[in-house]
């Protein structure tokens, strides 16, 4: 009986090689992923700037699916063009508007500094001006922030906002200013940005230009055709009333 017990043996080592099939796997990258090639924003990936619940609601729209997919940085022009409004959410749903699927979209992409430049500094579309503000905002640093978005406070186009609770009307430097001064904005949080006096403090920012000289050229210019106008009222002027011709003739 005692010599048909087993002995111990040590478990081979080929078993703990075998043992590697059930490793997880690395998932190929998808749609959905943010391009390789793309720095860290924040010290995270950009689209994390975008609320996660925010984030699967706009992969799962039919916007983003259709008229987003295999967008890159040469044809996001074509469809930031076709925007008519700004927002984050709308409806008792809360459905993404076209607006934030086009921001997660260039958050996903990361498109040279220089196409956001030309987003911030176009004067022809407002909507694609907005929306480089606002993905400036979020990935930009508090100098590139204050110095091109500062200049869009003299903008006052009116532009149209959709929420949850409806329609409504604003302005582009209404617009600006909210993206400079508060923490929430379209329905997503912003990165934190530092006071501009804090700035100018360190040294990093120089004190802000007035943004009235424009205003003050038309107004000399307003002044200028006035005095124009009260020339020609002084030469007809020159006459003398006529009580002073009847004077002069009883003399």
């Amino acid at each position: 009986a005692g010599g048909s017990r087993r002995r111990w043996q040590p478990k081979k080592e080929g078993r703990k090689e075998g043992s590697g099939l059930k490793r997880k796997r690395k998932m190929a990258p998808s749609a959905n992923s943010s391009d390789p090639l793309a720095k860290e924003v924040h010290g995270t990936n950009p689209q994390r700037i975008v609320e996660k619940i925010l984030r699967t609601k706009i992969y799962n729209c039919t916007y983003w699916k259709e008229r987003l997919f295999g967008l890159t940085a040469e044809t996001l022009v074509d469809r930031a063009i076709e925007l008519t409004h700004v927002g984050g959410t709308y409806g008792g749903l809360r459905k993404p508007t076209k607006f934030m699927c086009l921001l997660l979209k260039m958050l996903q992409i990361a498109p040279d500094y220089e196409i956001v430049l030309e987003f911030v500094k176009n004067d022809d579309h407002k909507y694609v001006r907005c929306l480089g503000a606002l993905y400036l905002r979020c990935t930009g640093r508090p100098q590139q922030i204050y110095k091109f978005l500062e200049p869009l406070l003299a903008d006052y186009s009116a532009i149209r906002c959709r929420a949850f609770d409806g329609w409504s009307l604003s302005h582009v430097d209404e617009f600006v200013d909210d993206l400079l001064a508060k923490d929430y904005c379209c329905d997503i949080a912003l990165p934190h940005l530092p006071r501009r006096w804090h700035l100018e403090k360190q040294g990093l920012l120089q004190p802000r230009a007035p943004l009235v000289a424009d205003e003050d050229d038309d107004e000399d210019q307003d002044q200028d055709r006035r005095g124009g106008g009260g020339g020609e009222k002084k030469k007809g002027e020159e006459k003398p009333p006529p009580e002073k011709n009847q004077k002069k003739k009883k003399k």
